[in-house]
């Protein structure tokens, strides 16, 4: 649940400022990355047992070491919001989405089989953002100055230009939107204890074991 409000702080930041920067982006991306580390390790701490640790920690150090490069003001640019976040997103969707594969194939009970699942849908938006976020990079690479898009609006008498980082900064937003909503739903969601048919085959059993007695 705590992942899922540092998701919901930054689509707001980005969704309530007119500037779509790469500063702001690397800015509210920077915050963003160090929440869900913190998250991450003291979930790691303090939920998790002592061996099921390695994911989340890993996780947790993606996050810190991309959030401290995209927090270096005097480096923010447009390449350095490309390169980190798309870096961040493949790496830590990649992890997140292979162990959640691993974990649902060992899965045992119903909760260890949602939570499998939420890893691997929440690693496939990581890694679906980092292929998004390719194209204006593409774009930035391929064509001087990146791509810009002029645009009038008549009845406001003013003139515009949509940039290709506009969008990128946009596209995070809107990933960071989706994870919020995701997580805040699988946060709020009831799940049982236990898988049914283990619980039915217990109770089957201890009927038999007390009936024999």
């Amino acid at each position: 649940m705590a992942r899922a409000i540092a998701a919901a702080l930054a689509a707001a930041m980005i969704t309530f400022s007119p500037d779509h920067s790469s500063a702001l982006g690397l800015s509210v991306f920077s915050g963003f990355a160090i929440l869900s580390a913190l998250v991450l390790f003291l979930s790691a701490w303090l939920v998790f047992p002592s061996g099921a640790r390695g994911t989340v920690l890993l996780l947790g150090a993606i996050d810190v070491i991309a959030g401290m490069v995209a927090g270096v003001g005097p480096l923010r640019s447009d390449a350095l919001f490309y390169a980190v976040v798309i870096c961040w997103a493949v790496a830590s969707g990649l992890a997140e989405g292979v162990s959640g594969l691993l974990a649902r194939r060992a899965a045992q009970t119903t909760p260890a089989r949602s939570q499998a699942r939420d890893a691997i849908v929440i690693g496939a938006l990581g890694v679906l953002l980092g292929a998004a976020l390719m194209i204006p990079a593409g774009f930035a690479l391929a064509v001087p100055g990146g791509y810009a898009l002029h645009y009038t609006v008549a009845e406001a008498h003013q003139a515009f230009t949509l940039t290709g980082m506009t969008i990128a900064v946009g596209v995070f937003g809107g990933y960071a939107a989706v994870v919020a909503v995701y997580l805040g739903i699988a946060g709020f969601s009831p799940r049982e204890s236990e898988d049914p048919v283990r619980a039915a085959d217990a109770a089957a059993s201890d009927e038999h074991s007390g009936g024999a007695a």
